[in-house]
């Protein structure tokens, strides 16, 4: 005759499995360490500073826009 299983503890060691194996799985696919994740954004940040400070200013001298219908055309 079989062993006497308590089938709680059989499904809770069961699911325990299943969610090891999942928590694995996105380890692999979502985890970023913190390091790479403070790398990435400190290269975010110095992106958006060299973006910024090569705009040039901008000024109402030149005659108008010409994507501003209301500003006067240049001839």
């Amino acid at each position: 005759m079989g062993d006497v299983v308590n089938l709680n503890r059989f499904r809770k060691t069961r699911k325990r499995a299943q969610d090891k194996a999942r928590a694995s799985e996105n380890r692999v696919r979502h985890g970023r360490t913190r390091p790479e994740k403070r790398r990435d954004a400190d290269a975010d940040e110095r992106r958006g500073r060299l973006l910024e400070e090569s705009r040039l200013p901008r000024g109402d001298t030149n005659g108008g826009d010409a994507d501003d219908p209301d500003s006067p055309a240049k001839e």
